[in-house]
């Protein structure tokens, strides 16, 4: 595993109904790409990639979803308790889908751990 990243490469998840999630490590930047859907089926290795991306957090780490199509709320939740753990800086989210900041300003208003960018 590539520390620096979180993540070795791209890591399917299991598909159920067609879901598919694809996470990638970010080049050049301490982070992850996820590509795909963010759902049941799919969290467990969303949360995954999420506990590598922590454990290699230094001051900034950044989750890139452009080609994320969809993300839940336990998908957000995830993403949230993450930052909320993290013992200092921040995560930058670029570019999720639109919910994801409906559901962060919902139920987390204020967390100052994630910085939604774009979109």
């Amino acid at each position: 595993m590539d520390a620096s990243h979180g993540v070795d490469g791209p890591v399917p998840a299991p598909t159920h109904e067609g879901a598919v999630l694809e996470i990638r490590p970010l080049p050049g930047l301490p982070g992850i790409r996820a590509a795909g859907e963010i759902n049941v089926s799919t969290r467990s290795s969303w949360e995954q990639a999420l506990r590598h991306l922590a454990s290699a957090h230094t001051d900034v780490s950044f989750v890139e979803l452009s080609d994320l199509m969809f993300i839940d709320v336990g998908g957000a939740t995830a993403l949230a308790v993450t930052a909320q753990q993290l013992g200092n800086g921040r995560i930058v989210v670029d570019r999720p889908p639109r919910e994801l900041k409906r559901i962060l300003d919902m139920f987390w208003p204020g967390l100052s751990t994630i910085e939604v960018a774009g979109r």
